[in-house]
């Protein structure tokens, strides 16, 4: 597999890990590159970190795996967004999301990392039976959503700042969404 299909791959597994750094930035006042740089390592960090994992175990635990990843993904992303909603529409929303854009949630941010990056355990799976140079492969995934996420921090922050109420609720609203689409595509309702 070359350097192309490698980074074609790394686009398509960062799509999740940048729609959620786009919501991540709506609810900062201004970009704070610091807390952009942790974002996005979380994120190209879970995204190389899986693919590894799913090449080690190969198709030893897949039986497993697979049936249940969609559901993990699925309620992660659900109960994030579910959250920016309630905090959205909790009377105290304003104050809450000034001081969420001054300090990260660490845990957030690792369940966000874990539900955005399963199908690149997916990917591992299928790089153990295609022998691919799997140091390559994970160098070039992880730093494709490394940069798409600080991309995706930044034009959030451009829409959020203006808007950052209705940010907050989008951005909610799309987390759960990507969480419902996971979970179809996972059980094989989506044909796309």
């Amino acid at each position: 597999m070359g350097f192309v299909e490698l980074l074609l791959i790394g686009v398509g597994l960062s799509m999740d890990a940048f729609a959620v750094s786009i919501c991540k930035g709506l609810g900062m006042q201004r970009v704070n590159w610091g807390h952009s740089l942790v974002i996005a390592l979380f994120f190209g960090g879970f995204q190389a970190l899986m693919p590894l994992l799913g090449w080690a175990l190969g198709s030893q635990f897949a039986v497993y795996v697979t049936p249940v990843a969609p559901w993990v993904a699925f309620a992660l992303l659900v109960f994030v967004g579910g959250k920016m909603l309630l905090d959205a529409f909790h009377e105290d929303g304003e104050d809450e999301a000034g001081r969420s854009a001054d300090k990260l949630d660490v845990k957030e941010l690792f369940m966000l990392a874990i539900a955005t990056s399963i199908d690149a355990f997916a990917v591992g799976l299928s790089f153990a039976f295609l022998q691919v140079d799997i140091v390559s492969s994970v160098a070039i995934i992880g730093v494709t959503t490394f940069a798409l996420s600080i991309v995706g921090v930044s034009a959030g922050n451009i829409f959020g700042s203006r808007w950052e109420r209705p940010s907050t609720i989008a951005g909610g609203a799309i987390l759960i969404l990507i969480g419902l689409h996971t979970l179809l595509d996972g059980l094989g309702i989506l044909p796309f």
